[in-house]
């Protein structure tokens, strides 16, 4: 399946305030796209996912 970007908008949580974000992430499918936000946060943020909030995610028209 061919890889399709999103962009993805929500919070995450850091310390004790929340933050929001958009994330530019590339994936075949939404679902995936989810997921991999999660991975990310998760790795190079050290953040749980239950300190994630997704509000949308939208797949971006054009390369």
């Amino acid at each position: 399946m061919k890889e399709q970007k999103f962009e993805v908008k929500g919070d995450f949580r850091m310390g004790d305030e929340w933050r929001p974000f958009t994330k530019v992430i590339e994936a075949p499918s939404e679902a995936q796209a989810k997921e991999r936000t999660y991975a990310v946060f998760g790795s190079k943020h050290r953040v749980k996912r239950s300190y994630i909030t997704i509000h949308s995610i939208t797949l971006l028209s054009g390369d």
